[in-house]
């Protein structure tokens, strides 16, 4: 099975990428590296820390990069897919949409949110 993590370069996407190592490692899985903003944001590594990694970017013509992660889950059966979230207030999640939320309410797998450590 698969360990996947929507990746940004955000700290909210560092901070998913170092729980999705820890989880990968944890449970001796392999690591599919999302990156959402379509760049490779990591060295084309076969591995990171050890972690068997592949890396993904979505479809340059696709405007549903969040649909493209959800998708590659499913197709490599992820065990679970590691997001980075932040804090945004009661009125901004009824106003706004996130790719977060998103990918909570349609993903197939279990999904572990993280939040970066506060400066």
């Amino acid at each position: 099975m698969t360990v996947v993590v929507a990746r940004t370069s955000t700290p909210e996407g560092e901070a998913a990428l170092a729980a999705s190592l820890e989880e990968a490692r944890r449970r001796a899985e392999d690591l599919l590296v999302f990156n959402l903003e379509g760049t490779q944001l990591d060295p084309e590594d076969a591995q990171l820390e050890g972690v068997p990694v592949a890396f993904r970017t979505p479809d340059a013509r696709n405007r549903d990069a969040v649909g493209e992660l959800l998708d590659a889950a499913e197709e490599v059966g992820a065990s679970a897919i590691v997001i980075g979230v932040r804090h945004r207030s009661p009125v901004g999640k009824l106003l706004l949409g996130s790719a977060a939320q998103q990918v909570l309410l349609e993903a197939s797998a279990p999904v572990i949110a993280v939040k970066p450590r506060r400066a």
